[in-house]
């Protein structure tokens, strides 16, 4: 765990400076913060009133969070007409954050099989649109940065989380594996790319969809975001309805998105190999939030991670070993260390 932010007085100490600040901000009003539950980052999020308006209150410390980056995101999504909370006021020095309150549904909570074909279009409609915003200063989803990603998984979730240890040429096989889904990243063409764009940061409005905790945008492969939509971390799908809807998105935003003509297979892998490079990277990152920063409630969306990476995997030659390793190591690992819980 991070001590230094996790520290009780620490933390209280931040939240009533925020909520003085708050205070000055609406002309010495008394504040009530309700703690909100948080992102798996270092933000903390909390609701208040002011004169029957609801707000939201963000603690996000400067030393672990980019706050120029999610100001200035915030604006660029804004511009081109997107819905995003709107920054009430900003006190960037110290991380404090004033936002509009876009109330508490989630596209998460509109899904269901019968919804999931309408509610999924919607979402999958900003897609585009944030495809086509500036990148010029964004931080590039290159070959170092998705190594940095994929590592995450060997050092944490192996390593720390399940105590394996893999011996030179076992590690040689798995980088072998690694190699195919950076190059996979690398032969796509490149866009704004969210990078958390899944059910859980899609907020459900009566004017639209909106999108929050962008912050983290890079510029990246153009299909990161549909696959982080249709094989979310934290809900699955029947394949037969992600097809379908891989199938609409390409027929009616792929021409928009690349001026070139891609076939559908080119797609398709594109689409697979760079969703198992997402869901490596998340079981290593669900394991890190335990062991690093104290948080275990994503302990439990571990095992749908490693279910999508051997389903993909089987599919591919070039990753037997990727397979062979998470269906006959990590996940017996991951359950018997369950059962001594």
């Amino acid at each position: 765990m991070l001590v230094i932010y996790g520290e009780n007085n620490l933390l209280q100490t931040r939240e009533i400076a925020l909520n003085r600040w708050l205070s000055e901000q609406f002309n010495n009003s008394h504040i009530a913060l309700k703690p909100l539950t948080g992102d798996a980052g270092f933000r903390r999020y909390f609701r208040f009133e002011h004169k029957k308006n609801s707000y939201i209150a963000v603690d996000a410390p400067s030393t672990y969070c980019n706050n120029q980056a999610f100001i200035d995101i915030q604006a660029n999504i804004k511009q081109a007409g997107i819905l995003v909370p709107e920054l009430k006021y900003v006190d960037n020095q110290n991380g404090f954050f004033c936002l509009s309150d876009l109330g508490d549904t989630m596209l998460a909570d509109k899904l269901s099989l019968s919804s999931m074909k309408y509610c999924y279009q919607q979402a999958m409609a900003l897609i585009p649109q944030l495809a086509s915003l500036n990148v010029a200063n964004l931080a590039a989803f290159d070959d170092d940065f998705v190594q940095m990603e994929l590592n995450i998984f060997v050092e944490w979730l192996l390593g720390e989380h399940l105590a394996i240890t893999l011996n030179e040429q076992e590690l040689h096989q798995l980088q072998q594996c690694f190699d195919v889904l950076k190059q996979n990243i690398s032969a796509q063409p490149k866009v704004f790319m969210h990078r958390d764009f899944h059910s859980r940061n899609l907020m459900w409005l009566e004017q639209g969809i909106a999108v929050i905790d962008f912050q983290d945008a890079v510029h990246g492969p153009v299909t990161y975001d549909i696959v982080s939509l249709l094989r979310d971390c934290y809900v699955k799908w029947p394949n037969e309805q992600v097809v379908e809807l891989f199938d609409y998105f390409v027929s009616t935003y792929g021409a928009y998105l690349i001026d070139e003509q891609i076939d559908r297979a080119t797609w398709w892998r594109w689409f697979e190999l760079t969703g198992l490079q997402r869901h490596v990277k998340a079981a290593g990152i669900f394991a890190r939030l335990k062991h690093r920063d104290g948080k275990d409630g994503y302990l439990k969306d571990i095992p749908l991670t490693l279910a999508y990476i051997i389903d993909v995997s089987s599919h591919y030659p070039e990753l037997e070993y990727l397979h062979h390793l998470v269906k006959t190591t990590v996940v017996p690992a991951l359950e018997a260390r369950s059962n001594k819980q």
